[in-house]
């Protein structure tokens, strides 16, 4: 067999395990603990997450972000350096975490904000520089040769000002060089060496496939110090949103990795408040113009269109259609499931719950499994949790004795089970 046989063969093998969640046996659903710390979430994984049978959860940016007052929650996607320390804890507590989750059989996933730095200068988390007009991180370091030129996206039609041009000013790096896709494959593998499980890739539609591709390709195996197998690759899913409306496809991304499905979460919100008959479900999947179930990660809400989307997002702020499209979404073969967990939010720019010197304050537990301390805990739900439970106990089986009253009620089976 020759080399070239030899290794596109590796490539292609790599790319599909790097679809594969690694989801420890019996479990499934992503939790985004959104601006959770380290400590909490470490907790979390050992008193709820494991025992309800979650499988995993998406963590907020783990690297030095800039510090802008009064805190707001998009900071955290103004990358500093790649150095492991935010207001969730330093690298020691990150550490922690992956072992105790692990340990339990609850995955890390992190989310890796590499298209761009920051948006303005100032001090990061760590206490190094950003010089955004200089384009000087030194902590990284990189410099204003890795950048592409200043420019603002100001056309959504046309894919290289989309992908070579600043979004809200920040930053934008040049993942066709060399030494910045090294600096970026550093980084992850790091976080590999410290036992995650794969990467939300954020804004992964403002860069070149061709470009991520190098760099996934340079990722590790997972580490097998946090008990995963020789030869498991990190989950990777990827953030393109496609609503039909730009030249940009998520099927660009599919040969790569996995990819957040947008339209799904647009569609149930849309049924479950009436703007469609839930009768039509009956073939929900592909035919809805929704990619193959092995290459989708799926939600109802995210911390973007929470904030962003309008009302025809279901969020937490009207509870009762979206435990109905959740109870759903679990309900339904289709994907690789993700909740949302929030904190409660009344600007679009608020940040999570901290003090006075801008710390961030941990949920509180109550008896009834609620939370405390101004956050919405959706997976604490009842009506959500045991949901996972149920998508737990029917792995494998597919949709079966499909019913409907040909308008908004609707029933159906997971195989005999």
């Amino acid at each position: 067999m020759s080399t070239v046989v030899v290794l596109l063969l590796w490539f292609f093998v790599g790319v599909y395990t790097q679809k594969d969640p690694n989801f420890a046996g019996g479990r499934n659903t992503i939790v985004h603990l959104f601006e959770w710390k380290w400590d909490d979430i470490a907790a979390e994984c050992e008193r709820f997450l494991a025992p309800k049978g979650y499988a995993g959860v998406q963590v907020s940016p783990a690297n030095e972000n800039l510090i802008i007052s009064p805190r707001p929650w998009w900071e955290r996607y103004q990358p500093v350096s790649y150095l492991i320390i935010t207001r969730s804890g330093d690298e020691a507590a990150f550490v922690d975490m992956t072992r105790r989750c692990n340990a339990v059989g609850v995955r890390i996933y992190v989310d890796a904000v590499i298209n761009h730095m920051t948006g303005f200068s100032g001090t990061g988390t760590a206490g190094n520089s950003a010089d955004h007009d200089g384009k000087n991180y030194p902590g990284v370091p990189f410099g204003s040769g890795d950048f592409h030129d200043t420019c603002p996206i100001s056309n959504w039609q046309d894919v290289d000002n989309m992908r070579n041009c600043e979004l809200n000013e920040l930053s934008d790096l040049n993942q066709g060089s060399d030494y910045v896709r090294g600096k970026i494959v550093d980084f992850m593998n790091h976080l590999i060496d410290l036992g995650v499980a794969g990467f939300r890739m954020d804004a992964a539609k403002l860069m070149y496939p061709s470009d991520l591709g190098v760099i996934y390709s340079g990722l590790k195996n997972l580490n097998t110090d946090y008990g995963f197998p020789d030869g498991a690759r990190p989950f990777i899913y990827q953030e393109v949103i496609d609503l039909g409306e730009d030249p940009i496809s998520k099927y660009d991304y599919t040969d790569i990795g996995a990819v957040l499905e947008f339209q799904y979460g647009v569609y149930l919100d849309n049924a479950f408040q009436g703007g469609n008959q839930l009768a039509n479900l009956v073939n929900w999947g592909p035919d809805w113009n929704l990619m193959p179930s092995s290459d989708a990660v799926v939600f109802i809400d995210n911390h973007d269109n929470q904030r962003s989307g309008g009302a025809q997002i279901l969020t937490y702020k009207n509870p009762k259609p979206y435990k109905m499209a959740i109870a759903f979404m679990l309900a339904h073969p289709y994907g690789t499931t993700r909740i949302m967990s929030s904190f409660y939010f009344d600007n679009n720019d608020q940040g999570p719950p901290q003090d006075a010197d801008g710390n961030l304050i941990g949920p509180g537990i109550n008896d009834d499994n609620t939370c405390t301390n101004g956050y919405v805990c959706e997976h604490r739900w009842s009506e959500i949790y045991n949901m996972v439970g149920f998508k737990n106990a029917v792995e494998g089986t597919d949709i079966a004795n499909w019913w409907s009253n040909d308008a908004q009620q609707i029933a159906f089976g997971r195989g005999n089970k």
